[in-house]
């Protein structure tokens, strides 16, 4: 059956993929793990086959990997996350850099419609986001690599088939590795973890000890952590295309029930601060659709990522707090039936409960906030960092247009300014996507000034902040500055 989808353009294929997903309306689908049957439909509709070559049976595209995610997302958000950490966390790295044969071993699994789940175990017990913390270590041994270790909160940790799994080796130097592992060489689950939401994904604590053969460690360079955070580019860069399509729902029902629901003698939509909570899903909307268009059209997950970092860093930023804002605006207008699970009139309970892990996922949004500052801060070249973004290809256009006055990020950056910082360095970017989005499609002119204008005054927003920091509020105005390193996962100029 797979092989009937590859002959098909890129429109028919998505809309087939379309006619699946609906099965898995999150308004009636259960809030349960995925069973392997309701998975096997998404398969044999092709959800894998953008990710894997076409060597090894796949569509081998960028744009479809964006477009699955997308209409998935629409229908089901925890849905977009499932595909997205198969084909964009595990799938791509072994597509992209695992050695022939282990590509023959592997990926025609994924090609031919069967229920196969592939994911990736980085994050550990005492080792969140810092990942240089990690204690699975790898050792050669005969005829190739035995790791040992325990990992946590992997997405499919009870029901993932192959595994991409990342390890330690320090007898000559710190050394990472990362390795293709079958689940019955030596992976297994010894305690279930039940998420808020994100029901249908399966977590847990898993123990690993495995001997895998010398051809399936991923060629990655081993001394630094640069690998890892590339691998996990193409799924923070989803969150665009998993925002466009959530929200896009969102702004539907939420426009649907204020209209139905009378208040005295109108309905619900003519209060205006629900106008007012209406337009700010909408525009949360506007800016995950223009965040999509430049992921579908200006980054390419079929190559090295590491260049797009800044721009990943944003994306993944504003696109998931615009999530979770959009839920929270839904759920305050449908009141106190927006808490009811399973509501008959709105799906508000669950959006809110799926949408608020977005922000932690992946990397916290504070960790990639700093990072992304981080980032700019190694290119300045001593100038002043407004000075920088109003020159830096992924900001000057958004400054300049409209004028935004980064003067109050031009002093010396603590920890906590460099949090806030990136934030704001998010948002100007964003209003550039917005901007070129509109020039680019055939958005609605006022779509586009709404939305930029939302952008201003979360950036208004962190300036103030910046103030706030100022009056003393964390109470240590007396105590010497710390010293303040970039984070090992920040790409930084040979000369830094």
């Amino acid at each position: 059956m797979t092989k009937d989808l590859l002959s098909l353009s890129t429109n028919d294929y998505i809309a087939g993929i379309e006619a699946v997903a609906a099965r898995f309306d999150s308004a009636t689908y259960p809030q349960q793990n995925l069973p392997a049957d309701d998975w096997t439909l998404l398969t044999r509709a092709g959800v894998l086959l953008p990710t894997l070559p076409k060597e090894f049976g796949g569509r081998d595209s960028h744009l479809e990997m964006c477009r699955v995610i997308e209409t998935v997302s629409e229908w089901n958000l925890p849905l977009g996350m499932y595909v997205t950490v198969i084909t964009g966390v595990a799938l791509r790295p072994i597509a992209l850099w695992a050695d022939d044969e282990a590509k023959q071993e592997v990926l025609p699994h994924y090609s031919g419609g069967d229920p196969m789940v592939a994911g990736f175990a980085s994050t550990e017990p005492g080792c969140g986001s810092a990942m240089s913390g990690m204690t699975t270590t790898f050792e050669e041994v005969e005829g190739g690599y035995r790791i040992r270790g325990r990992k946590h909160w992997q997405a499919f940790s009870l029901s993932a088939h192959w595994w991409l799994v990342s390890a330690k080796n320090d007898e000559h130097g710190r050394e990472y590795g990362y390795f293709i592992v079958k689940r019955s060489e030596g992976f297994r689950t010894v305690q279930p973890y039940e998420p808020l939401g994100l029901k249908v994904i399966d977590y847990g604590l898993n123990e690993i000890d495995a001997v895998v053969p010398r051809h399936r460690r991923i060629r990655a360079e081993g001394g630094n952590l640069r690998p890892m955070v590339e691998m996990l580019m193409a799924s923070r860069a989803l969150m665009a295309a998993m925002g466009a399509g959530f929200l896009r729902r969102i702004s539907r029902e939420a426009h649907a029930y204020a209209d139905r629901r009378i208040i005295g003698r109108g309905p619900m939509s003519g209060i205006r601060f629900v106008r007012y909570r209406l337009a700010a899903i909408d525009t949360s909307y506007t800016v995950c659709a223009a965040l999509n268009h430049y992921l579908q059209t200006s980054l390419d997950m079929k190559g090295d990522m590491i260049g797009a970092f800044p721009a990943v860093q944003a994306i993944k930023t504003v696109a998931t707090e615009r999530m979770l804002s959009a839920a929270q605006h839904y759920q305050q207008l449908v009141g106190g039936e927006g808490y009811r699970s399973g509501s008959p009139t709105n799906i508000s309970a669950q959006a809110f409960l799926d949408a608020r892990v977005y922000t932690i996922f992946d990397g916290t949004n504070d960790l990639l906030s700093q990072q992304l500052t981080e980032y700019c801060l190694a290119r300045t070249d001593g100038r002043p960092l407004s000075e920088f973004l109003a020159e830096w290809p992924l900001t000057a256009a958004a400054v300049t247009e409209h004028r935004l006055d980064l003067g109050f990020l031009d002093q010396n950056l603590e920890q906590e300014h460099r949090v806030l910082a990136g934030r704001a360095i998010a948002y100007a970017f964003s209003i550039g996507r917005v901007m070129r989005w509109a020039d680019e499609t055939d958005a609605a002119p006022a779509e586009a000034r709404a939305a930029i204008e939302f952008l201003k005054a979360d950036i208004a927003g962190v300036a103030g902040e910046f103030r706030l920091l100022a009056t003393g509020v964390l109470g240590d105005e007396d105590e010497a500055p710390a010293e303040t390193s970039f984070s090992r996962s920040v790409p930084v100029p040979a000369s830094v």
